[in-house]
């Protein structure tokens, strides 16, 4: 079986990681009601907060959205539609539709991310460190410009141990000499499964009680 070039795959992650978070983006501005200026610019903290964070750490440059800006012009193409959309149509979107592109960014974000401190050589634990910074900074910044706890925090079904799982995922499938097109493809549905099977079955960690 002839897979993607590697380039390519990594490429694919980091743009449906990026459209995800930014309809989880878009999604919850809409439920604050902020206008189209608060919805993109909620949508891009969410799309480009992670992968911004994990290339500072990692003196990696240019950023991934400078050097990919057509990224950029998506996420101001996707702000826009989705507000004339849900204006038009008169969509509000709840917290659980909020959720589904949330656990796809996630998941495909902490291969992406991942990957990329595996190709720079780093430590296996400092490249899932990265990767899960990667998948969930993103939704820490939406969060607060929206005036909540992070979900990262305060949702106590597994989130933050999907994408650690992930990347760990990736790090076990290099070892077991698998195609890195491959390997990204597993941990990427692997972590986004594990996070959508937590939602649904409502596996939780436990919390801290006060009694």
């Amino acid at each position: 079986m002839n897979l993607p070039d590697v380039g390519h795959v990594l490429y694919a992650i980091e743009v449906v990681g990026v459209v995800a978070f930014a309809f989880s983006g878009i999604s919850a501005a809409a439920r604050q009601q902020l206008d189209l200026v608060g919805v993109t610019a909620v949508a891009g903290l969410a799309a480009f907060g992670g992968g911004t964070l994990r290339d500072l750490l990692l003196d990696r440059r240019p950023l991934f959205w400078v050097e990919h800006v057509e990224l950029v012009w998506l996420i101001l193409a996707l702000a826009v539609a989705a507000v004339l959309f849900m204006r038009a149509r008169h969509i509000a979107p709840t917290q659980r539709a909020m959720q589904w592109p949330d656990a796809i960014g996630m998941g495909f974000f902490s291969a992406g991310g991942t990957q990329i401190a595996l190709g720079m050589e780093m430590p296996a634990l400092v490249a899932v460190i990265m990767g899960l910074f990667t998948a969930t900074f993103g939704g820490v910044l939406r969060d607060i410009v929206c005036n909540q706890i992070p979900s990262v925090f305060s949702d106590h079904r597994l989130y933050a141990i999907c994408a650690f799982a992930g990347g760990w995922v990736l790090v076990a499938c290099h070892a077991a000499a698998l195609p890195t097109a491959l390997a990204l493809i597993i941990a990427a549905l692997f972590a986004t499964v594990m996070r959508m099977l937590a939602i649904a079955f409502n596996w939780q960690l436990p919390r801290w009680r006060m009694e």
